[in-house]
């Protein structure tokens, strides 16, 4: 059978691997910070309406523009943005990945702090951008001495902060955005996907925007909307970063069933989000139990936890997949990662926890 180094493929991608999580079917899976609650029936109704009227349709091109969908998007945001100021694409992934075509490539670089998302650096490699990992404070916390020390150090033309930050829940203050954002030369990305998990109040980077045209916020769907299987990602930036992107976009990247199905989605903000507060309960819940039972829960602004104290975190993964409860073994030592689900969903984790014993 062929093998991959069999193949011509490009030199700088070889002994790569690729972005991947356990998929198992269990009772209780908490590995991935899906929203685990399903979609309101009235609202998934009014989505296949929606998809179905665009069924009809399929034998033309979408809109290229996705036009409707970025007037939605800006007006869910608020904060004064215009449609002009909107991107979106397949997940914010592929919206990360088209501001890398763009912005980086050969010969340019991004910088991001460690641990981090682990998607930043496949993603830099597949645009032959230089990946540069910077370290952060203590407890995976980033303040603006830390931050502005990297740039100075790397004067990196593209910066991710992904706040708060995946793998480990830290919330990044907006004072280490605001930092970053006015030292560094080139782009500066804000990943929030897990924003609307951060406590009441919290300011966005969506507030730093105005007169800052090298900055840009990213979101995505997939989390608060519980809409991760419909892969609809977006951004709000100045509108001449919109422009460059429709430079490296595929043409009509956006389906017109992702776009029906969207537009949906945000016809029913407050529903979709009526979650997000139940799931904030849980996430605190799970880090006073973890806490009781000996384990080290580290602060979290997203829908997950990680914690530490964990001897070996394999065995624990391999003890509560036996008892049909997976979560995450990231690979940073003595720590696993869970997802804080439905109030069933979080008694069956805590409940499988206890019974294989404490930290």
């Amino acid at each position: 059978m062929t093998q991959l180094d069999d193949l011509p493929i490009r030199d700088d991608l070889r002994g790569k691997s690729a972005y991947g999580a356990p998929q198992q079917r269990v009772p209780v899976a908490l590995n991935v910070n899906e929203n685990t609650h399903p979609i309101p029936e009235d609202v998934a109704h009014d989505i296949v309406a929606r998809v179905a009227a665009a069924v009809i349709g399929l034998n033309r091109y979408p809109d290229r523009e996705f036009t409707e969908l970025r007037e939605a998007l800006a007006g869910y945001l608020g904060h004064g943005l215009s449609a002009e100021q909107i991107w979106a694409a397949n997940g914010s992934n592929e919206v990360l990945q088209q501001i890398l075509q763009a912005f980086g490539g050969p010969g340019r670089s991004l910088l991001g702090f460690g641990p981090t998302y682990s998607m930043y650096r496949i993603l830099a490699d597949g645009t032959g951008t230089r990946w540069i990992e910077a370290t952060r404070d203590e407890d995976y916390e980033l303040g603006p001495e830390t931050a502005l020390a990297a740039i100075r150090e790397h004067d990196p033309d593209v910066v991710f902060l992904c706040s708060p930050n995946n793998p480990t829940g830290t919330p990044l203050s907006i004072e280490t955005i605001t930092a970053v954002a006015d030292a560094a030369r080139g782009i500066v990305v804000v990943d929030e996907a897990y924003a609307e998990f951060a406590e009441p109040g919290t300011p966005s980077a969506l507030t730093l925007l105005p007169g800052r045209p090298r900055l840009i916020v990213s979101r995505t769907m997939s989390k608060a909307f519980a809409f991760a299987g419909a892969r609809v990602g977006y951004l709000a930036a100045d509108p001449a970063v919109t422009d460059a992107l429709r430079l490296v976009r595929l043409p009509y990247h956006l389906s017109a069933i992702t776009q029906a199905a969207a537009l949906g989605a945000l016809a029913h903000a407050p529903e979709m989000l009526a979650t997000v507060g139940e799931i904030r309960l849980q996430r605190e819940r799970i880090g006073v139990e973890l806490a009781r039972l000996g384990y080290r829960p580290y602060r979290s602004g997203s829908n997950f936890v990680l914690f530490g104290g964990v001897d070996d975190p394999q065995a624990l993964f391999r003890a509560l997949l036996e008892r049909g409860v997976l979560i995450r073994d990231i690979g940073l030592p003595g720590t696993m990662r869970v997802s804080a689900g439905t109030e069933a969903e979080t008694t069956a984790f805590l409940e499988a926890l206890a019974a294989i014993g404490g930290a």
